[in-house]
């Protein structure tokens, strides 16, 4: 019985000792898989760096996605460079129209809660004339719309790109006119003072609360799984059948036209 017993005890620890070497093994694997997955998205952000509008050296809207080379955006935006690229303006139009012009820069979020604070009464729509910029104040902003319960609206020929769909998304109703250019592409950090490994890590963290808050906003996954597949130096730009389709717009647009 001893005899016995004593082997089924070494029985039971060749097994513990394997199922230890073979958690380690794939512990080891996982590590090794993940160090080669940091050292690719490194070479990604080299390769595909991210538009950052506020820059001179870089165009304020990046060309279209496409399979070869870099093509223009389907309609040219009616705004000059310098404007776009100027940290955002709110300015109180007719018809309770606040304009959000401009790059999205840190600090956005504030002047437009101030803004929304002191003559909110007034204020029925958010019109969006922006290449994006600040992911944070983006959020921030789009929060604040919902909050209060105002519209939401892109003109014709109005630029919303990047980070500027997320302000759009908070709206009640949305509105992308005809010639209204919308596109979106990848969160990236414009720091390019991050580690590989914090990169991800912010990107990653970033990604899920705009997709999360998008998900609150309505908007259907296919606009966000659109904008994960587009590299930061690109744009996918969205027809009207698909900011419809994803839920950006809540009205078609021969409704906006008509209303104009």
């Amino acid at each position: 019985m001893r005899i016995d017993e004593a082997c089924k005890a070494l029985a039971r620890l060749d097994d513990g000792m394997l199922m230890r070497g073979a958690f380690f093994t794939l512990l080891s694997a996982a590590g090794i898989f993940l160090w080669i997955d940091m050292r690719e998205i490194a070479a990604m952000n080299a390769e595909f760096p991210g538009i950052d509008p506020n820059r001179q050296d870089q165009p304020v809207l990046p060309p279209a996605l496409t399979e070869g080379a870099p093509s223009a955006p389907p309609v040219q935006p009616a705004s000059s460079n310098e404007v776009l690229r100027q940290p955002m303006k709110l300015e109180l139009k007719s018809g309770g129209v606040l304009l959000a012009e401009g790059t999205i820069d840190l600090g956005a979020a504030a002047r437009f809660a101030e803004e929304i604070g002191k003559r909110g009464e007034y204020v029925k729509t958010v019109a969006l004339n922006s290449p994006g910029g600040s992911v944070e104040d983006a959020l921030a902003m789009s929060k604040l719309i919902r909050e209060r319960q105002l519209d939401t609206k892109v003109a014709s020929r109005a630029l919303c790109a990047s980070s500027c769909p997320i302000v759009f998304a908070g709206g009640v109703a949305r509105i992308a006119e005809k010639d209204a250019v919308v596109g979106v592409h990848q969160v990236f950090s414009g720091s390019g003072q991050t580690t590989a490994e914090q990169a991800m890590s912010a990107a990653q963290s970033t990604t899920a609360r705009v997709a999360r808050h998008l998900h609150s906003m309505g908007i259907g996954a296919g606009l966000w799984i659109n904008a994960l597949e587009t590299p930061p130096d690109r744009l996918y730009y969205l027809t009207a059948e698909e900011m419809a389709d994803f839920k950006l717009t809540t009205e078609p647009v021969a409704t906006a036209e008509k209303k104009d």
